[in-house]
């Protein structure tokens, strides 16, 4: 049974569709991150498994308990979902003490002092404040202020912890290493978590599963391997990581699957053969126009005619420019009139401006988009 099940979520906002019917199931133990732009409706999402927003439709299961149905008018309120819930802002008591801060939810629930102390000692032990229960929550960095949250939010032993872009309001260095010590701590307690971001590169640290979203919809599911080596739709191509797109007309797509794409190079005309798996068409048509995408770093930069291993597409271009950027260089190489691309290497100063050269990449790594 998943920890967390969404059944044909819709929630409007007036005249604005801000979820559009998301199916959506969550395993015990596990931590999926809701991924996209600003007003895809990821928070929406979150805001309604924890009861703040209400579904026009569809229902929603936490554990064995359905906390709401839009076909019974079934609305669990928020208090009694048992759910951890930290909020961008942390919503930190600055009059009370840590300890103050996470013992709160213990006393709405009206658990034993003794009690409470255990609980609370425990928790600020597992995310490393136990020395600073005392401390006034003023003199607390942004990190230990995080950390407090979300010891407050943990201390009653909910069953999903819900996270709202938690680590967005410090540092970037603080970021970083936050996302880090969360996972950690995630895995070490076991709580499923539900966690809301705009930052691909912290959905690809922290997450067992991406849920990748856009207008309200659900593009793609998967692990972070899964969304960031094979996106489902162009969506999430550029959405995720770098991309280089290269536009072609008149695509053909046999009956197994694979393509045949005529593409424009400095060179000439060169047909790019793709195998079954790497054409991503809606419906299963195929459009006069579509694009070609490939991730920068699975592109090998070669001398025309060498250098191409078995697998290999190769791609005829000229070298533009490049830019020295500390850890690698990237080269920019030109595929024809309007189409360039980005091209990251180790090696520095070995292709000069207007150079030609074949790039070359694995047929895998290539996709269709119609």
């Amino acid at each position: 049974m998943p920890n967390v099940d969404l059944k044909g979520i819709h929630k409007r906002f007036g005249d604005v569709v801000a979820v559009d019917g998301i199916d959506l199931q969550v395993a015990d133990g596990e931590m999926v991150t809701l991924l996209g732009p600003s007003g895809c409706g990821k928070t929406t999402t979150l805001r309604m498994i924890a009861g703040l927003e209400v579904p026009d439709s569809g229902s929603i299961g936490i554990g064995a308990m359905e906390v709401f149905n839009g076909a019974t008018s079934l609305d669990v309120s928020p208090e009694r979902r048992n759910l951890g819930m930290v909020f961008q802002s942390y919503a930190i008591w600055p009059h009370m003490t840590v300890y103050q801060n996470v013992v709160y939810p213990l006393r709405m629930r009206r658990v034993a002092r003794d009690e409470s102390k255990r609980l609370v000692d425990g928790v600020l032990s597992q995310v490393g404040l136990d020395d600073l229960g005392e401390t006034p929550a003023t003199n607390l960095s942004g990190g230990q202020q995080q950390r407090v949250a979300l010891a407050r939010a943990l201390v009653f032993e909910p069953q999903v912890l819900l996270l709202d872009e938690p680590l967005s309001n410090l540092d970037a260095k603080l970021r970083e290493h936050m996302r880090f010590e969360l996972r950690i701590m995630q895995r070490r307690l076991g709580v499923t978590a539900l966690y809301v971001t705009h930052d691909q590169e912290e959905a690809l640290t922290l997450s067992d599963r991406v849920v990748v979203m856009s207008a309200g919809r659900i593009e793609q599911v998967g692990t972070p391997s899964e969304i960031y080596e094979r996106p489902a739709t162009r969506f999430v191509a550029e959405f995720i990581g770098k991309a280089n797109f290269l536009d072609v007309s008149d695509s053909v797509k046999s009956a197994d699957g694979s393509a045949e794409v005529p593409l424009e190079t400095v060179g000439g005309t060169t047909t790019v053969r793709l195998p079954a798996g790497q054409v991503r068409a809606r419906d299963g048509v195929v459009a006069d126009q579509a694009s070609l995408f490939i991730r920068p770093e699975k592109i090998r930069i070669e001398a025309p005619g060498g250098g191409v291993n078995d697998g290999d597409q190769c791609i005829h271009g000229q070298v533009l420019g490049r830019a020295y950027l500390g850890d690698h260089v990237e080269y920019l190489i030109r595929i024809n009139e309007g189409t360039d691309v980005r091209v990251p290497t180790s090696v520095e100063g070995l292709w000069e401006e207007g150079t030609e050269v074949d790039l070359a990449v694995n047929r895998k790594d290539i996709f269709l988009y119609i």
